[in-house]
């Protein structure tokens, strides 16, 4: 089964996504992801990709695509890939389609996470994440967490773009973007919402039960 997590930045895509892979035995794909480990690379490529993000906005759907299917051809990853917070568009949505078959593979879940701009703005100013394990924690909500992290708290830092500037720019961009595809999305019968203000351990229960069906 292939799933895509849909939500807003800051709605706890990541978070969920790792708990799935922990327990399902998934591979979380997030484009982030992808996008900043090639920016860690210091590649021609990771440095205009860079630039990009930097200014709040989305990369190509080329550069995307190129970075999707070094994964979904992978045989390990085979009908059990979480796509975090991708597609975002109708058309990403057709190239999405367009990779699996190439593949012969589709999407069995659908999920989305619904939260409000006030709410992801809270949790973004506190968003922190551990460089070594890649774990997502706020430093206004997880402070015990933060404090007791097996990897030492000194690992934690901000992204980037983790500021509210970016954040405004990126919500935006979410929202006049994706919209459309999840309209278009939510015609599929395994389209999925669930309430992104619900505590972290309850949507984890939601998920599991449209895993498990």
């Amino acid at each position: 089964m292939n799933i895509i997590l849909f939500g807003p930045p800051g709605a706890g895509k990541g978070t969920q996504a790792q708990l799935i892979v922990k327990k399902h035995n998934y591979f979380q794909l997030s484009t982030g992801d992808l996008l900043r480990n090639e920016v860690k690379k210091n590649t021609n490529l990771g440095k205009e990709i860079e630039k990009i993000i930097s200014k709040g906005n989305f990369v190509s759907d080329e550069i995307i695509n190129n970075l999707l299917k070094q994964t979904i051809k992978n045989l390990k990853f085979r009908d059990r890939i979480i796509f975090d917070g991708y597609p975002r568009s109708i058309d990403q949505a057709n190239n999405l389609d367009s990779i699996l078959k190439e593949y012969n593979q589709k999407i069995d879940l659908i999920i989305s996470l619904v939260v409000s701009r006030e709410i992801i703005e809270k949790r973004i100013i506190g968003r922190v994440t551990c460089d070594k394990c890649n774990l997502t924690l706020n430093e206004f909500f997880n402070k015990n967490e933060i404090e007791l992290h097996p990897c030492g708290k000194e690992f934690f830092i901000k992204r980037k773009d983790d500021n509210l500037e970016t954040i405004m720019s990126r919500f935006d961009i979410y929202t006049k973007t994706t919209q459309p595809v999840l309209h278009f999305l939510s015609k599929n019968p395994n389209f999925q919402k669930i309430d992104g203000k619900l505590e972290i351990d309850e949507i984890t229960r939601k998920i599991d039960t449209f895993i498990n069906f």
